[in-house]
Parts: C-alpha cells; structure tokens; sequence
C-alpha cells in the first residue's frame, strides 16, 4: 500500500492546511419522497497529513454547523434548530481520521465523526486528485471524497410528516472536495 501512495506524481509528505475558499463539504438529504435537497457548510478548516507511511497519515477537520447553506433562510434557520443540528448547543461537527486503506481504484479513510455529541466511525472514500505547485510558490493537493451516514445515528430525529409523507430523509449523502496547501516550516 505505501508504494501506491508514495509512487504518485509530485507526492508530498507534510502537513497540509485545508483552504476553505477552495474547498466544499456538502450534502443531499431527499425531501418529500420525490426530489433531493442539496446543501453545504461554507465554514470548514483543518489539516491534513500525508506520510510515507499511509497508515500513519491523519485527517482534522471541523465544520462550523451555522455556515449551513441550502439556499433557502427559513429552512437553513430549521437546520440551525434543536430539530437538527441544535447549533446553540453544539456548533461544531468534527472529522477525525488515522491512517489510509486502498480500496479499489480509491482509498478510505475510517474516521469518526462527531455531530450533536454523538462519535461514531464514518467511512470516507476519497479519491487523491494530485499534488502540485500553486501561482504563490506553494504545493497544493487535492482529494474528492463521499460518505453516506444515517442521520438518526447522531440524534437528529426530526420526524416531520406532511400529509403521511415524511418531510426528510434519514440517509445524508455527503460529498467533499478538499484542496489543501502545504505549511511552511517555519523560519
């Protein structure tokens, strides 16, 4: 497993700290039975570590749940509620992970991920999209990544229905693009 890591263009063994400009951590959550609803949170940050060892490699990530965006006030203020993500309460959801497993043509990363106070192992897949030199002397890597979690594992039980059709469903697709930009030892 080390080598296909290692054996990647341009790889780069450091620390990595996630540019939230360029990087988006969203979700899609069906409504109604008929359609899907898609969201992100605009506040994310943390770092990541790759290492010639992949079993070594992390992963920190915190998300700041009031960044909640859908497009819709009302319903991102419903998101913000003790409904869902009770933000007054809890404001941050978190993602931690060690080490890296190959797993077909990608790699996954078996991460907890704490929401509501609630920690439970989160399977990542995720895909190294590449290491380069960016416009400003810096090295920047990529990662594509998707999860599928249910949202009840973590005590967001709203249980909406309209017209016996529940309002939202239980399983959250998650989808994440991270692009990170190598810190500089320090002088």
């Amino acid at each position: 497993m080390t080598a296909a890591l290692t054996q990647i263009p341009g790889f780069v063994a450091g620390t990595w700290d996630i540019d939230p400009v360029h990087s988006d951590v969203g979700f899609t959550v069906r409504h109604m039975v008929v359609s899907k609803v898609k969201g992100r949170f605009d506040g994310v940050s943390g770092h990541i570590v790759t290492t010639e060892d992949p079993a070594a490699a992390s992963v920190e990530v915190a998300i700041d749940l009031s960044t909640v965006n859908t497009f819709n006030e009302q319903r991102d203020g419903h998101l913000k509620s003790a409904d869902f993500f009770d933000v007054a309460t809890h404001p941050v959801m978190t993602y931690r992970a060690t080490g890296v497993r190959e797993s077909g043509d990608g790699y996954v990363l078996d991460g907890e991920l704490t929401l509501k106070g609630v920690a439970k192992v989160v399977p990542l897949r995720f895909e190294l999209n590449g290491f380069g030199p960016d416009p400003y002397g810096g090295t920047r890597v990529g990662f594509s990544g998707s999860a599928e979690l249910n949202r009840k594992d973590f005590g967001v039980n709203f249980e909406g229905v309209q017209n016996g059709i529940a309002v939202v469903g239980d399983k959250i697709s998650v989808h994440i693009e991270l692009e990170a930009v190598l810190r500089q030892p320090e002088a």
